[in-house]
Parts: C-alpha cells; sequence; structure tokens
C-alpha cells in the first residue's frame, strides 16, 4: 500500500471513526459498529473490509458474531490514532454515546490466539 493509499482511507469519515472506536474499546463487532456509528450493515461491513484488506485491522469469528481489532503488526497505527484521539477530544462523542446506549451487546470472550 502506497502513502497515498493509506491517507485516502484514512480520510473517510466512517473509517476514521471504526478505527478510532476500535482503538478505544479493544475490538467491536459489525453490530456495535453500526450502532455507534449510526449505518447500515453493508456500509459498514464494505469499510471494514477495506481496513481489513489493507491490513490495518484483523478480525475473528466467535459465535455469530465478527469481532475485529487493530492488526499488532501496525504499531504505528495504534500511535497514530491515539494522537488522533487526544488532540480531537470530542471528534467520538456521539458514536461512543451510541455505543453506550446500545442494548443487547454482545458479550465477547477473550481471544484465545
Amino acid at each position: 500500500m502506497t502513502p497515498t493509499d493509506l491517507f485516502k482511507l484514512l480520510a473517510d469519515d466512517t473509517r476514521l471513526t471504526t478505527l478510532l472506536l476500535i482503538h478505544a474499546e479493544g475490538e467491536l463487532c459489525v453490530c456495535e459498529l453500526t450502532c455507534a456509528l449510526l449505518e447500515s450493515q453493508p456500509k459498514v461491513s464494505r469499510h471494514l473490509a477495506l481496513l481489513r484488506n489493507a491490513g490495518l485491522l484483523l478480525d475473528r469469528k466467535q459465535g455469530q458474531w465478527v469481532y475485529y481489532r487493530l492488526n499488532p503488526d501496525a504499531a504505528w497505527l495504534a500511535e497514530l490514532l491515539q494522537s488522533t484521539a487526544q488532540r480531537n477530544p470530542d471528534f467520538l462523542t456521539h458514536a461512543t454515546r451510541h455505543l453506550a446506549n446500545m442494548g443487547d451487546r454482545p458479550n465477547r470472550q477473550a481471544s484465545c490466539c
């Protein structure tokens, strides 16, 4: 991936918010992201696929849920997201509020790997 491709990925509000939320929460499933972002499942899944295909996210399946987390091999991404979150504390306000108010969040178990 070229630097231009990377910055194009990060320039989209949905993808940037998704990455920031996953960074803050550790991992999230599609249903949590659709609630937090107020977006449809197909749209969220499409953005997640782009981020996963770029090597920025990893996924794991647990029952009916697929959870997404930052790729630990992309430590620079975690640093970038941490810095972005610190310098823009209000950026995730609405998304985190929606996520906090979500009923029936999936019960995640620790990954075995």
